[in-house]
């Protein structure tokens, strides 16, 4: 499989909107419908696939930025205010899922994946950031990998040796995870166990990566300087230029999910695929 394969013929990419600060987030609903947040304007925001329009799904959201659509339909976001974990009903409900570890507030909870049995894994790097009335320097011992159970509604940290884990995503039998260390231009895979753990890290791309998110072949999607796609062997299979200065997240949309969303400064793109988003 190559470039030419997974992006439909004569598909280039489509800016849907601009005028925003810095999209962040995407996450598809089950319609296809894709949330995004406005970051530096603590704002959710809906894209509809049909239609084209945008809506402000939620105001004062937390300064959410990375975000993924449970099983029971609710958005569940890492809400960088407070340094927690939120999941938002579709009537705006906030639920605090996560809020600390061992005492201290969390850094920041950057992103997140959820398994087919509800658990969370989330990461948790630190970018300081100017809205926060806390202390702005680092709250934990590190920036590190956490899963939240959710039977028990515990959580604890599965991953404590990365630099600057960012983007995060797992495959759709939830056997697999895929986290990049931001820090150290690093992907690396793991085996996910029963109990949560992880086990048998492996180094997937010499890439690191924001925003993260798998197609129904396999293949991995990484950003940054546009969007880099890798096989599942880690094998790179294509890049996606975005004419922006940092390309932040992705997505696939759309009901068929066969559109490629992307989140790049104050834009979002759209990309007409061959391949199929599993989410």
């Amino acid at each position: 499989m190559d470039e030419r394969s997974i992006i439909a013929d004569g598909s280039s990419l489509e800016l849907l909107g601009d005028g925003f600060s810095f999209t962040e987030g995407p996450a598809p609903d089950a319609e296809g419908n894709v949330y995004f947040t406005d970051q530096p304007n603590n704002t959710i925001v809906k894209w509809h696939w049909s239609t084209g329009e945008f809506e402000i799904f939620m105001e004062d959201a937390g300064r959410s930025n990375g975000m993924f659509f449970d099983h029971q339909g609710n958005l569940i976001t890492c809400a960088d205010m407070d340094n927690q974990l939120w999941s938002i009903s579709m009537d705006g409900e906030v639920d605090v899922l996560v809020e600390g570890w061992d005492g201290s507030l969390l850094n920041g909870p950057n992103d997140l994946w959820i398994r087919p049995d509800g658990g969370i894994y989330f990461t948790d790097p630190l970018y300081k950031r100017g809205y926060w009335e806390r202390d702005p320097e680092m709250q934990q011992d590190g920036e590190h990998v956490y899963f939240l159970d959710p039977v028990s509604k515990r959580y604890f940290r599965v991953d404590e040796d990365l630099v600057k884990p960012n983007g995060i995503i797992g495959t759709p039998d939830g056997k697999k995870l895929y986290v990049a260390d931001i820090g150290d231009n690093k992907t690396y895979e793991y085996q996910i166990n029963e109990d949560g753990t992880l086990s048998d890290r492996q180094l997937f791309a010499e890439l690191g990566s924001d925003g993260m998110t798998i197609d129904n072949m396999g293949n991995v999607y990484l950003t940054g300087r546009g969007v880099t796609v890798f096989d599942k062997d880690g094998n790179k299979i294509a890049h996606i230029p975005v004419d922006k200065r940092w390309t932040a997240n992705i997505c696939f949309a759309g009901p068929d999910r066969d559109m490629l969303f992307i989140t790049a400064m104050d834009g979002v793109y759209r990309l007409r695929m061959n391949v199929r988003g599993v989410y």
